[in-house]
């Protein structure tokens, strides 16, 4: 871990008040080399060393190089287990699990564009392989990663709760990300109520902070990489598009207190309410704040594979009743991601 993702992760440490309800648990991470995957395996296996909870941490990866290099500081302390979703059955995992985080997914949108069957299969075969799992081996909860595109197209800026049901085209390429994991929703939905799995989803918004590779292509990287490198910030877009953003530790927080504290079946947004923004209006934000000498330039693309202009404001009011409150506002998530991306690069 570089010195910002110590600090987050120490924050957490320090902030988590629910540890005392995971001693002597067991978790499944899928997707545990991935950006948010990786900081809930650190902010676990730190929150074991402070408190001595003798948790098992059992992380489903594909590529043991880049787990050695991603937990290099924690690698001794998680059973790692290299495996395709269809193949996370009790003989290959075991069957002493209490909690399950499925964050395995795709996220890069060209990828939804070049590789939509992949990116459907991912989300539907993939996420039944684990329901199975789960329901056979009887855990006590499990979290599905959402995202907050099932909401799909809207042109209002009120406050949306998970009822909200925007419009979606499944002609639409792009749509493969976005119907499946609305699919994949209606899975867990189903398993909860046929079979009474206790799964729950959490709704992400857009999250990001230390531990984002340099080189990563999602917008908050790319405003961040232009900074560090002094170039003008480019959108391939107008820049309409409004939403919410979450820090990574502060979503992981989120992801905990829906295992512990969260209703099977029901849906969770994971947000911070605060951070409600135009791509645009971001952009000039980050240039104001760390550089001020570049400029927000305009120059779109139609061969990118970026979602659809849409507002989504999502009412947080659901997760908040649990008692989760974020950490992060956008300065301190931006702050925190320049200085990590600058030690990374």
């Amino acid at each position: 871990m570089n010195r910002v993702q110590l600090e987050d992760v120490q924050e957490f440490v320090s902030s988590f008040v629910l540890a005392d309800e995971l001693r002597g648990s067991s978790f499944l991470i899928t997707g545990a080399t991935g950006l948010i995957g990786s900081v809930m395996v650190k902010c676990l296996v730190a929150l074991n060393r402070r408190h001595n909870l003798g948790l098992r941490i059992v992380a489903v990866i594909r590529d043991l190089e880049k787990a050695k290099r991603v937990f290099n500081d924690e690698f001794s302390e998680i059973v790692f287990k290299r495996l395709s979703l269809n193949d996370v059955t009790i003989d290959n995992i075991g069957a002493e699990i209490d909690y399950v985080v499925h964050l395995a997914s795709p996220t890069a949108s060209k990828y939804f564009v070049d590789y939509p069957v992949e990116t459907l299969r991912t989300a539907i075969e993939g996420t039944t392989s684990v329901l199975e799992y789960v329901k056979n081996v009887g855990v006590k909860a499990m979290v599905y990663a959402s995202s907050l595109e099932v909401y799909g197209g809207n042109d209002t800026d009120g406050w949306l709760d998970e009822d909200f049901q925007g419009n979606l085209n499944p002609l639409d390429t792009r749509s493969s990300y976005n119907m499946g994991k609305r699919a994949a929703e209606c899975l867990c939905h189903a398993y909860a109520e046929e079979y009474n799995v206790p799964v729950m989803m959490a709704r992400m918004t857009q999250t990001f902070g230390a531990g984002v590779e340099y080189n990563d292509n999602r917008v908050f990287a790319q405003f961040a990489r232009k900074v560090i490198e002094r170039r003008d910030i480019e959108l391939h877009t107008t820049g309409e598009t409004c939403r919410m953003y979450c820090y990574t530790t502060d979503a992981v927080s989120a992801m905990l207190y829906i295992l512990i504290k969260g209703q099977r079946g029901v849906a969770y947004n994971v947000a911070n309410k605060d951070t409600y923004i135009s791509i645009r209006d971001m952009a000039q934000f980050v240039r104001d704040l760390f550089n001020k000498d570049i400029s927000v330039v305009i120059a779109p693309k139609d061969d990118q594979g970026y979602a659809p202009q849409t507002k989504l404001r999502l009412s947080t009011d659901k997760l908040e009743s649990l008692g989760w409150h974020p950490i992060y506002g956008l300065k301190e998530m931006f702050e925190r991601l320049i200085d990590s991306m600058k030690i990374a690069g």
